[in-house]
This record gives structure tokens, C-alpha cells and sequence, in this order.
């Protein structure tokens, strides 16, 4: 098995809460191995927050806080981040507004400043906000001839309806167009706020400093959140078939259902048992489908948990006339696993594996704090980055067979993009929607 022999990794068994003086709060690890700071936060929000009718106003808003802020427009602010090596930048995800900032030691005073520019003083200004928007429209139409977008989108609109999880989180060819600039700075103000910010921090710096350096970037922040409430809402419930026709040589099969929660107590076998299903190239789907049959390239599953569901999603890709046979055999192996359960080898196999695998998760600072974050956002103890392996030790035979049933033992949701073969075995009809 893999050693904690990174650095990043030796110094996450020293994490620290820090307080800043204006009191906001960090998972703080102090390493000086080499002189760099890597900082990952988030807000609570992201995609599920855009209005109803236009969806992708999260998107806009990450890829524009970056295009000029406060006496800097675009083309100097740039300069500014290029000049010192700053690495800055914003994603929305489906419930969190996420952040990133990586500098040398020597540049944080103009890294933190540049970024607190960013969310306080971000100037939208039209020129850029059309530029940033003719790209996304661009990256939206060329989605909207690839399967694999086309499938993904189906499979959530399928899973989730009305609700904001249905919803593109980059938004349609219809909303995108309608985005105005006051919608960017009316998200931002009820977005971007410090009682739903988490924030960790790896790296060269001592606690002092930091907690000064915070304080400045985020303190003038507004001190609450205006977050619209979103319902908890469970997947739709398999089996179902949606079948979008696409004249492409492959046809893209994307397949799942309901999940587990983050902190539903068998989490941990699930992600186990997950493991054996799809971990790679010794899982059985890829034994199956891949080794056996010659079916697909690879083909991928994963467990998703998000603040008011759960999935679990897998996608692969075959030949059109094969598609239905492809189908066939995931339905399968899925429902053998569902009934059988995995064999002790399996068991033992996996969890040494994802043991070993959190090695990986921390190989460097920005890894690290990337890592923490998501603990945080998860809701989980600072010290759980040293309880995780034995949590992952105490899951046994029978948790992953009961697992096993409740996850998949109801079947499928299926879509299925490509051409119109028989063996599509009467794929329910879906026409894409724009995107």
C-alpha cells in the first residue's frame, strides 16, 4: 500500500481551525516545504440559485469576476495576475459558488488584494460581458451535437424534473442570451456573503499573517447570504428509457438512479461496494463489458451527493448496432450485483485500494486543500482525514450486500443518444431541449 510521503500529505495531520481577527474562519495546514500558498473556498449557492428562467447566470458570473475589477479593466488585470504568476479562478457548481488562489509567498499581499478586487468590485462591463458570453453560447451549441452533453442532460432532466437539479448548470442556448448584467451583480450580492463561506488554506504562511490577509479579502462582505430555499428531492425512480436519435458513429449510453446520502451511516460501504462495481479496470463493469464483450472502449460510474440528493451516474459508448446488446449487459452485471452482492476477495481488494487511493488525494498543496474543502462543504470533522481509512476498515461483507440491494436493485434510469438501432429495445421518445 501507497505511504504518506508528500509533504502536503505529512502536514494534513496538522490541521488547524483558524480565526482571523474579524472572525473568519479557515482549515489552515502551515507548510514551508516550498514557498507557495494554495487556497480553495466556496460559497453555498452555485448553480441551483440561478433563477428559474435562466439558468447559466452562475456560470457567467464565474468567468467574469476575473475580466476586470475596481480601476482595473480586463486586459490589466490580467497583466496584474500574469506578472506575479497568480493563479486565480471560479467555478458554480450545482450548490456551491467555489473559488481558487495560488501564489508564491512573495506575491500573497497582491494575490489576496486581486482577489478581494474580484468579489467586491467585479465591473461586468458590457464589452466583456458580451465576449464571455459569445463563448459559452459557442460551448453550448457544440454540446448540443455531442452525445455525451446531450445525454448527461437528458439523464438529469430525467432524474430531477422541475426542480433546480434538472436544470444546465452553464444554462441553454434560450437563457444564456437573456442573462442582463444586473441578473451577474443581483447573484453576486445574494451569493457571496460570509456566513456560507468556508475556506482552507495550505501553505507558506504563518497564522498571523493569514488571519490579516482574510480579513482583508473578505471581510467587507455582506454578512449573510440571500439564499432561495431548495427542496430535498429524491431521484426519479427506475427503471425508466428516454432515447434521443443523433446521427453519430457511437451511441453514448448514460445510466444510474437514486444515491446515498453524504452522512447516510452506510456511505462508506456504498462507496466500497461502488468500488467493485466500477473502481476502474479490475471492476466488473469493465470486466464485463469491456474485457468479455469488446462492447465499449471503457465505461465509467460514479456515486454524486449533493446537499439535497444523491445519484449514482456511469456513462459509456458503443458501436450504434451493438447499443442494445451494450444495455443488456450493464442492466446485468448491475442486477447480479444487486442480488449477489461482491465476493470477500472483492471486499478486501477495494478497501485496501481506497486506503491506498487517499494518498493521491494529497499529493500536493493544492490537492490538499482541495480535499479539505470538500470535507468541509460535506460537513465533516477536521479530523476526519485521520479516521476516513479506519471508517473505511469496519465496512464488512454484509453492509455491502445490504448496500448493494438498496442501490441497485430497482434498475436503471437509462439514456440512450445515437442512431435508431432495434436493439434500443423501445426506447421511450425525447426530443433534446436547447442548450
Amino acid at each position: 500500500m501507497p505511504t504518506v510521503s508528500s509533504a502536503p500529505a505529512q502536514a494534513a495531520a496538522k490541521i488547524q481551525r483558524l480565526v482571523s481577527p474579524g472572525g473568519i474562519e479557515a482549515w489552515f495546514v502551515q507548510d514551508a516545504t516550498v514557498p507557495l500558498i494554495a487556497m480553495k473556498y466556496a460559497f453555498s449557492g452555485g448553480a441551483s440559485q440561478d433563477p428559474a428562467d435562466k439558468p447559466g447566470v452562475g456560470n457567467l458570473v464565474a468567468d467574469l469576476l476575473d475580466e476586470g475589477s475596481g480601476n482595473l479593466d480586463s486586459k490589466t488585470y490580467h497583466e496584474r495576475l500574469d506578472r506575479r504568476a497568480i493563479k486565480l479562478g471560479f467555478s458554480a457548481t450545482r450548490d456551491h459558488f467555489r473559488g481558487s488562489l495560488r501564489m508564491l509567498k512573495d506575491n500573497k499581499d497582491e494575490a489576496y488584494d486581486l482577489l478581494r478586487m474580484a468579489l467586491t468590485s467585479a465591473r461586468f462591463e458590457p464589452t466583456d460581458v458580451e465576449r464571455i458570453r459569445a463563448h459559452v453560447i459557442s460551448t453550448l451549441r457544440r454540446e448540443s451535437t455531442n452525445p455525451s452533453s446531450l445525454a448527461y442532460r437528458k439523464f438529469l432532466e430525467v432524474a430531477f424534473g422541475d426542480h433546480p437539479y434538472g436544470r444546465p448548470d452553464t444554462g441553454t442556448l434560450d437563457s444564456v442570451p437573456k442573462i442582463e448584467i444586473a441578473d451577474l451583480k443581483d447573484y453576486g450580492r445574494r451569493i457571496l456573503a460570509k456566513d456560507t463561506l468556508r475556506i482552507v488554506v495550505v501553505g507558506d504562511v504563518d497564522p498571523d499573517t493569514l488571519g490579516k490577509l482574510l480579513d482583508k479579502t473578505f471581510g467587507t462582505l455582506p454578512a449573510k447570504a440571500e439564499l432561495t430555499p431548495i427542496p430535498d428531492v429524491v431521484a426519479a425512480k427506475p427503471p425508466q428509457r428516454a432515447f434521443i436519435p443523433l446521427d453519430v458513429p457511437q451511441t453514448v449510453v448514460t445510466f444510474g438512479g437514486p444515491g446515498i446520502n453524504r452522512h447516510d451511516p452506510d456511505f462508506m460501504a456504498a462507496d466500497v461496494v461502488n468500488h467493485i462495481l466500477a473502481g476502474g479496470m479490475s471492476s466488473r463493469l469493465f470486466n464485463e463489458v469491456r474485457k468479455k464483450r469488446g462492447l465499449a472502449y471503457s465505461i465509467s460510474e460514479a456515486l454524486l451527493w449533493m446537499d439535497h440528493s444523491a445519484l449514482f451516474i456511469g456513462n459509456t459508448g458503443t458501436r450504434a448496432d451493438r447499443a442494445g446488446e451494450t444495455v443488456d449487459a450493464v442492466e446485468t452485471e448491475i442486477r447480479r450485483i444487486a442480488e449477489e452482492g461482491p465476493t470477500q476477495k472483492e471486499l478486501d481488494e477495494a478497501k485496501s485500494y481506497l486506503k491506498g487511493s487517499q494518498v493521491l488525494a494529497l499529493d500536493t498543496s493544492s490537492n490538499l486543500a482541495q480535499t479539505l474543502l470538500q470535507y468541509q462543504l460535506d460537513k465533516l470533522p477536521i479530523d476526519y482525514i485521520e479516521k476516513r481509512n479506519t471508517i473505511v476498515d469496519a465496512v464488512t461483507l454484509d453492509d455491502t450486500r445490504r448496500v448493494a440491494k438498496k442501490l441497485w436493485g430497482d434498475g436503471l434510469l437509462t439514456v440512450i443518444v445515437g442512431r435508431d438501432p432495434q436493439a434500443a429495445a423501445q426506447p421511450t421518445a425525447a426530443t433534446p431541449k436547447s442548450n
